[in-house]
């Protein structure tokens, strides 16, 4: 792993323009964290390989191949600068932390936030973290998530759409929300280990559908276990345009209606769609016009999922391209509205 290009040098600050562009889906493996993993994650049967490509990291469940773009901040810059985007909001991404011990997750947890923080300390203007807690183990994810919040540059908390099979509605995770909402801190949710596994294995369906998939059944067990209900103050972002739970809305607000499981709820399911954010990673026009149309401007946020082969590689043109939107509304989607979330 090299010592990244943005410690070796000054980076240029990001090109001048008239809105601050904030991308708040960034994917980012700080070197320290992968040193860590390296070193301690065979013991709990993981592994590190490097390639001249990049690398490739494995658990029991999850592989993830990766180049050095998502770990140099050099590199990062560079590309930022291309985007025309001002900040990212740097996340951790596969195998996240929730498939190690509580000790090690933890261990995992720290260096990542440690490191997203120093980042923010050498480009304050350019990077934020959202912090990533080991939420196999609830008690210590709390403490975490408190210490984390005291370093500077965190501005959220990054969580998969399950902990090991087990639905966010769970009761094991209310303290970690209700902290979260104390510190008026987003919840930007991702999708790991996807529904499906056994039926989406091929043709790359695991991303394809999975992804979506699982972003939906995360935004209903939220809904239908009153977690929104609980805590009216937290704001969380659902990722991929939202999966596909603003498109089935109509189907949850018909079973919601209908079904006896369902006859606890107070409102329909269509009542919480402004309970989210969402970023702009719909991969077509008509989608992303009709989720604003759907949700509100000031709803979406840009995102690019930076820099997978499944992202945007121009996120902001991509907005640029919605003639049906206003002058105003582009300003909230490309950047008014993340700033606001992130406290930046």
């Amino acid at each position: 792993m090299t010592e990244s290009s943005a410690d070796r040098h000054d980076h240029a600050p990001a090109p001048k323009q008239a809105r601050r562009v904030v991308d708040i889906h960034a994917h980012w493996y700080p070197a320290d964290w992968l040193r860590l993993f390296e070193r301690d994650g065979p013991a709990e049967g993981a592994k590190l390989e490097r390639m001249a490509s990049g690398y490739t990291i494995r658990t029991d469940r999850i592989v993830n191949a990766f180049t050095e773009q998502f770990v140099d901040l050099g590199l990062r810059l560079d590309g930022m600068d291309r985007q025309r985007v001002d900040v990212h909001a740097m996340s951790l991404t596969a195998p996240m932390v929730y498939w190690a011990s509580p000790g090690f997750g933890l261990a995992l947890a720290q260096a990542y936030n440690d490191s997203a923080a120093a980042a923010h300390a050498r480009h304050p203007d350019r990077f934020v973290g959202l912090a990533m807690l080991p939420m196999q183990a609830p008690d210590l994810a709390l403490e975490e998530l408190e210490r984390a919040a005291k370093l500077p540059g965190m501005r959220g908390m990054y969580l998969a759409t399950h902990v090991n099979n087990i639905d966010l509605d769970d009761r094991r995770f209310w303290d970690i929300y209700a902290k979260a909402e104390e510190l008026g801190w987003t919840i930007f949710l991702h999708p790991i280990d996807t529904i499906g596994r056994e039926r989406t294995t091929r043709y790359y369906l695991k991303n394809l559908l999975g992804n979506p998939y699982d972003t939906g059944v995360a935004a209903a067990s939220l809904i239908f276990g009153g977690v929104l209900d609980a805590f009216p103050n937290l704001e969380i972002n659902l990722p991929h345009a939202g999966g596909t739970f603003p498109w089935l809305i109509g189907r949850l607000d018909h079973g919601t209606k209908v079904r006896p499981e369902l006859k606890h709820m107070k409102q329909l399911p269509s009542g919480y769609l402004r309970r989210f954010t969402y970023d702009t990673i719909g991969h077509n026009d008509q989608i992303n016009t009709n989720l604003i149309r759907l949700v509100g401007a000031d709803r979406v946020v840009l995102g690019s999922d930076y820099c997978f082969d499944m992202g945007l590689t121009d996120p902001l043109g991509d907005l640029e391209r919605l003639d049906a939107l206003t002058a105003d509304q582009r300003e909230l989607i490309a950047g008014e509205t993340a700033a606001r979330l992130l406290r930046l």
